[in-house]
């Protein structure tokens, strides 16, 4: 086992991510994305292969505890019966670091023949083909994983995270959602407490 510096490696890969973060740049795209999300008339569904499938799930569930019902989708399930969740008019939210996932360009194209409206997508890739198949792009810019291999995503996720979690919150403030309807959705546990006080 080889002696490295726990702490200092620790610091290393929190300033990463954090550094990745910080250098997103928010463009008009980003507020095209909530008000598309805003405004959709069929289902907002999200998805995302491995680790970024991970943080799409979360991105349905915390639209859904903020007042935007969501769904994740699999892309492999989809494969077998689950393209049958995508609807016309409905919007998706893929998110994907090279943009070139087989199973979500895949699902994404062939959603298209069952009126999948609207694709958003997250991708650090230039030359991904998911900017090609979507309406609206959100840029996670060129990003160094902190990995020693160069290879395990973190700091690609914790960009993923902190975009989803910015879309969610903004789109939760834009369709006025109170402490109230917050309660309603998210009744369980410390949070459902908290959201009960004085309200309900």
């Amino acid at each position: 086992m080889p002696d490295i510096d726990i702490k200092q490696k620790i610091a290393e890969v929190l300033r990463k991510e954090a550094d990745a973060i910080a250098a997103v740049h928010v463009t008009d795209e980003f507020e095209r994305a909530v008000r598309t999300l805003a405004v959709c008339e069929g289902k907002v569904l999200t998805t995302g292969m491995g680790k970024a499938g991970h943080v799409a799930r979360k991105f349905a569930a915390t639209l859904c505890s903020t007042g935007t019902p969501a769904t994740y989708v699999h892309p492999g399930e989809a494969a077998h019966g689950d393209l049958g969740l995508i609807a016309p008019r409905d919007c998706i939210v893929a998110f994907s670091t090279s943009g070139k996932t087989n199973e979500i360009i895949e699902m994404l194209i062939l959603g298209r023949h069952l009126g999948l409206e609207t694709i958003i997508g997250i991708t650090s890739h230039p030359d991904s083909q998911l900017r090609e198949l979507s309406e609206i792009i959100l840029d996670m810019g060129v990003i160094e994983e902190p990995c020693p291999l160069g290879l395990t995503p973190s700091a690609s996720i914790a960009v993923m995270l902190a975009i989803s979690d910015a879309l969610a919150l903004t789109l939760m403030q834009l369709k006025g959602i109170s402490k109230h309807d917050y309660g309603l959705r998210h009744h369980g546990g410390y949070l459902g407490r908290k959201a009960r006080t004085n309200n309900l």
